[in-house]
């Protein structure tokens, strides 16, 4: 299964997505919390940062080689 992005929402009890969609049983996910006020340009804006932090002038160059498991 390729990764994707769902929207949810926290109704205090348990986290419901906004748009039905089949995950399969034990699926593994990340969960990112947003602030309250948070814009879909603060979005891209966030991503952009963790993309600049993930390829930043410090981090090694790795080869194809290293990749594979």
């Amino acid at each position: 299964m390729r990764a994707i992005i769902l929207k949810a929402q926290f109704d205090g009890q348990t986290i419901r997505l906004d748009e039905p969609f089949q995950l399969p049983k034990n699926a593994r996910l990340l969960v990112t919390v947003l602030p309250e006020s948070f814009e879909q340009e603060d979005w891209i804006a966030f991503q952009a940062e963790c993309l600049a932090r993930a390829f930043g002038s410090d981090e090694p160059n790795y080869s194809e080689a290293d990749l594979i498991a």
